[in-house]
């Protein structure tokens, strides 16, 4: 290599850091119990949430993260109700007309429509790190969600957001999601780790699979669906034009998908060189560490394996202590954790005796995120990680980045605009949907996203 190249690719490495960007919750947060597989969403099914509460505690999980020195970023709420999906179903009229006749009809429907499940932006998409591709750029591939109806709907807008957010065509590449087909379902990052000693070093991605759609005879789960496929996954491998031997592939375990274990990052967790996972997260959890070191020897690996009889998996996904965030440089890192793990007794007790040894992980930050949590989506839901070099962090397009002032900004946005109280009789009410599409109308100035929403083109 030549000496300039050299300098070059050790300042790319230099320069690189993880972003989070969170999703924030949106106004018409609510328990519909929409997610079939997930515990939390089926247990709290039709009870009330407090939409202005949840966004207020996404927005302090954000401003933690934040004061801590991460890049911090923000996704902004999905348009609900999401009419297009109402007027392809046959419901016509004045938009009011379309909420009203659809409550009283069909009110599953409506449901469906209505979800602020967006805010898990681990489901958002997949992203390539620009070290990582053939081509030099950052990849996306937003995620087609076809296993859940109410999910399937959030791509168009996705992809919207992601190219206002990530405009610069130099720096940042954008694909289409995946056929909308259950053989190429695709959740996005919930399913995709990142390994590396450095940020900005070529590393090694992750793909966990549910199920191969085409391979009749491969294992699967019999009670809940494989919502990503190993088609899915290798197309997105493809697609972003990983450099030769850094895509690898396996098979989340069927029998934990069956215990509602819904994504991998209800049972594994990684950051850096770090791959922190329950012991019943893959079938053979020996053989996947094999392929990832011969797939990446110069990769520093650290495995931490929670056995069941420390941490029960029934424990694990009730607790979330899997879907955390996994933070902070090599050696020295910390895991945030929702106030779930601290109450649970098997994850307390082990989290104390994890953070109190010399492994790589050294602390952790327990943080208030239940109305998310009552809807199954843990801390690691709420974030999509991005890993950015200097120059893709100044190419932005919009204002996402958390400061003292976007915090004061968006509290300040959600406070005038969100309600304290939701039923599920709530979400047939057209006042409801006028609020929601004031406040993201707002919202798209104060971030300078453009008209991103259906109701605003």
């Amino acid at each position: 290599m030549r000496e300039s190249a050299r300098l070059a690719e050790g300042n790319k490495r230099m320069s690189a850091i993880e972003a989070n960007f969170d999703g924030l919750i949106g106004p018409t947060h609510n328990y519909a119990g929409l997610s079939f597989g997930n515990v939390a969403s089926a247990k709290n099914a039709m009870g009330v949430s407090n939409p202005r509460e949840g966004a207020l505690q996404g927005l302090q999980k954000m401003k933690t993260l934040a004061d801590m020195g991460m890049v911090q970023g923000v996704l902004p709420p999905q348009d609900r109700p999401y009419l297009p999906m109402l007027r392809a179903l046959g419901f016509e009229g004045t938009d009011e007309n379309i909420m009203i006749s659809a409550h009283k009809a069909a009110p599953e429907i409506l449901r469906n429509a209505m979800a602020a499940s967006a805010m898990w932006t681990a489901n958002a998409a997949t992203v390539s790190p620009s070290a990582d591709t053939a081509d030099g750029k950052l990849h996306f591939t937003p995620a087609n969600l076809v296993a859940m109806p109410h999910r399937s709907i959030e791509a168009p807008t996705t992809a919207r957001v992601l190219k206002a957010i990530f405009a610069d065509h130099n720096l940042f590449a954008h694909h289409d999601p995946l056929p909308a087909h259950l053989y190429f379902g695709d959740e996005g990052a919930a399913n995709h780790n990142r390994f590396a000693n450095d940020y900005g070093d070529k590393g090694l991605e992750l793909f966990v699979y549910g199920q191969r759609a085409f391979d009749g005879g491969s294992s699967k789960p019999q009670k809940f669906p494989a919502r990503q496929s190993y088609e899915a996954s290798s197309a997105i491998a493809r697609l972003h034009g990983l450099k030769a031997g850094l895509a690898q592939y396996v098979q989340q375990n069927p029998a934990v998908i069956d215990a509602g274990a819904f994504h991998n990052d209800v049972v594994a967790v990684s950051n850096l060189n770090v791959f922190f996972y329950h012991e019943k997260a893959f079938t053979d959890p020996a053989a996947m560490q094999d392929l990832l070191k011969k797939a990446a020897p110069e990769i520093e690996f650290e495995f931490i394996e929670v056995a069941e009889a420390d941490v029960p998996v029934a424990d694990a996904i009730t607790s979330y202590l899997f879907n955390s965030q996994l933070i902070g440089p090599k050696g020295d890192m910390t895991l945030i954790l929702p106030e779930e793990s601290r109450e649970t007794q098997s994850t307390r007790t082990y989290v104390d005796r994890l953070t109190s040894g010399n492994g790589p992980i050294r602390d952790a930050k327990f943080l208030d995120v239940r109305q998310s949590m009552r809807n199954g989506g843990g801390p690691a839901c709420l974030r999509l990680r991005v890993v950015m070099t200097e120059a893709e962090r100044n190419g932005l397009g919009a204002r996402v980045l958390l400061d003292d002032a976007l915090y004061g900004d968006l509290t300040t946005w959600v406070k005038a605009h969100y309600r304290d109280r939701l039923s599920p009789e709530d979400l047939g009410d057209p006042a409801l949907m006028r609020e929601s599409f004031t406040a993201l109308d707002e919202l798209s100035q104060i971030l300078k996203l453009g008209s991103v929403y259906s109701f605003q083109r």
